[in-house]
């Protein structure tokens, strides 16, 4: 895969129904996928696991979900990313899922190819550790609803990232594409959806405006790659190896992305490595505060 295709616009990778399909096959690698699927009121969905895991997680709207054999899960969702904490549902693989909405709404599939059948479960929106990261203008909200220490999967990990309008996240850039005591082997999908900040009346740019980088590693010449991209609601980048922040917010917008991670590793583990020219920073974030205008939301207690 190209550096070209690193970068799916929004709607160029629909498919069966879907708005987004990002598959192992289709991103060139081995686990990580995701898709995201808009029902009408009333509408439902049946959709075959296979090899993977996956997780039913509400970007708008509620719905039920039903895994055969019977269980039945109401998820209450969100009225929009930017608006709470939204409880999902968990299925393993080989299994079957039917999904319907009664209102409505547009539903995202984290999913991981798996070696291991899970049992299906509901993750409560009460249960998710909300986590505020950085300082200053390089802060932002994490909700980690599918992190190791926050609910149990086989290969997927999965949380939210939450940005204020003109702050820097995913920062500093970092990356997980080797194994080691301080890296694990992780390939990421990033999902991005913007909110317009301009009074009502004032013109604004369809689906918001974001700045996403991926860049290579000089150490690493048999893998360069080089992604810097505008980015919008709907759009994803495919981060199969690589140092990968900043995602830039533009002041006229707050950013939310999801991210979808899985790999080989034995463990399943969420460990990274800064890039020692930006790293640095971080230690400049025990004499700032945490943006004023975070947590934009809390779970609910």
């Amino acid at each position: 895969m190209s550096d070209q295709d690193l970068y799916v616009p929004a709607g160029s990778s629909a498919a069966d129904g879907f708005d987004l399909v990002v598959t192992p096959e289709s991103a060139g690698w081995g686990y990580s996928s995701l898709r995201v699927l808009t029902l009408a009121p009333g509408a439902s969905r049946t959709i075959a696991t296979g090899e993977d895991e996956v997780l039913v997680l509400p970007l708008s709207g509620a719905c039920t979900v039903r895994v055969e054999g019977g269980e039945e899960f109401e998820l209450a969702g969100r009225t929009s990313v930017f608006d709470g904490v939204t409880d999902f549902a968990y299925v393993g693989r080989d299994s079957e899922l039917t999904i319907h909405s009664a209102a409505g709404g547009v539903f995202s599939f984290p999913g991981a190819r798996a070696s291991r059948r899970l049992p299906a479960r509901y993750g409560p929106a009460a249960g998710v550790p909300v986590e505020l990261r950085g300082a200053g203008q390089a802060s932002r909200q994490v909700n980690n609803f599918a992190t190791p220490a926050a609910f149990e999967t086989d290969k997927l990990i999965a949380c939210e990232v939450l940005t204020p309008g003109g702050n820097w996240s995913s920062y500093p850039p970092h990356r997980h594409d080797r194994t080691s005591d301080v890296e694990s082997e992780l390939e990421e999908v990033y999902y991005y959806e913007f909110r317009a900040l301009a009074p009502e009346g004032v013109p604004t740019v369809p689906g918001g405006v974001g700045i996403q980088q991926v860049y290579g590693d000089d150490q690493d010449p048999d893998r360069p790659i080089e992604v810097l991209e505008e980015v919008h609601s709907g759009d994803v980048v495919l981060i199969p190896h690589g140092w990968h922040g900043p995602s830039i917010a533009s002041p006229a917008y707050d950013m939310y992305y999801l991210n979808v991670m899985a790999g080989p590793e034995e463990e399943r583990a969420w460990k990274i490595c800064d890039d020692p020219a930006h790293g640095w920073v971080r230690s400049t974030w025990d004499g700032q505060r945490v943006d004023a205008r975070l947590p934009f939301y809390s779970a609910p207690k």
